[in-house]
C-alpha cells in the first residue's frame, strides 16, 4: 500500500510530533472503528492502531490506484473516547 500524505495531515503531525514512522506503526496493526462513506471527493475510514504504547487515530481514504491518502492523525483524548479509544463518549 502506498501511504500518501495530505497537507493537512502533515501540519498536523507536525504540531502533534507523529512522525510517518508512527503512522505506519498504527497502520500495521489496529482496525477501523468508524466508517465515513459520505464524504467529499472520497469515502474514508477512522483507523485505531498503536505506535508503541501511544494509540493514534488515523482518517484515511483509499483510491482506486490503490494509495491510501492520510488525511489527519491525532492521538485521542481520553476525556472523548471510551477506555479502549474505540467509542465516542457523549458530550
Amino acid at each position: 500500500m502506498i501511504l500518501r500524505y495530505g497537507r493537512h495531515a502533515v501540519q498536523r503531525m507536525f504540531e502533534r510530533r507523529i512522525t510517518q514512522a508512527d503512522v505506519q506503526g498504527a497502520l500495521s496493526a489496529g482496525r477501523v472503528i468508524e466508517d465515513y462513506p459520505t464524504d467529499y471527493p472520497l469515502p474514508s475510514r477512522l483507523w485505531l492502531g498503536y505506535a508503541g504504547k501511544r494509540p493514534l487515530h488515523v482518517v484515511y481514504a483509499d483510491t482506486i490506484q490503490g494509495e491510501r491518502i492520510i488525511i489527519t492523525v491525532y492521538e485521542p483524548d481520553p476525556a472523548q473516547w471510551s477506555p479502549d479509544f474505540t467509542t465516542r463518549i457523549a458530550p
